[in-house]
């Protein structure tokens, strides 16, 4: 039922819509936001990052997720959303299970999230797909959002 696309500048404003419907629906948008989602080919792309969309047949693109590379083989799961209208469609489900098909053969050496104790419902599904909570990440990588309170880190 869905289709999963690679990103194209034709689909920033997708990502841009995705990602800042679901994190002011919850928080406020801080200026990495605004960066990211603003320019996503400068800030994840160019820097050899990777950005999928899910595109439903009917509703169009539904959600969006990124790989941000940190350094060589260690990438953040990042920007990772659905639009308002296919929540409870298993969008998420079915977008993180494509990324992370993709995933062993770019973030060979750690891949990873941050988020917040507020995104119960994400939390668990990470959890079941192999995420585990990691203070070694929280440590390294958790100051990069304000919001960061929970890091994980995926095992294969």
């Amino acid at each position: 039922m869905l289709r999963f696309i690679d990103y194209a500048p034709t689909l920033a404003p997708h990502f841009h819509r995705i990602n800042r419907e679901w994190i002011t629906d919850m928080f406020r948008l801080e200026a990495v936001d605004e960066n990211v989602i603003g320019n996503p080919h400068k800030y994840i792309i160019e820097t050899g990052g990777h950005i999928w969309f899910a595109e439903h047949p009917t509703l169009g693109i539904v959600g969006t997720c990124a790989l941000m590379k940190k350094q060589t083989g260690v990438f953040e799961l990042t920007k990772m959303g659905v639009a308002s209208e296919a929540r409870g469609m298993n969008v998420g489900s079915l977008l993180l299970q494509h990324v992370l098909t993709r995933a062993p053969a770019i973030a060979f050496n750690c891949l990873f999230l941050l988020t917040n104790k507020k995104c119960e419902a994400a939390i668990h599904l990470y959890e079941k797909y192999g995420f585990v909570h990691c203070k070694d990440i929280m440590q390294r990588y958790g100051s990069a959002y304000e919001r960061c309170d929970v890091a994980m880190r995926y095992q294969k």
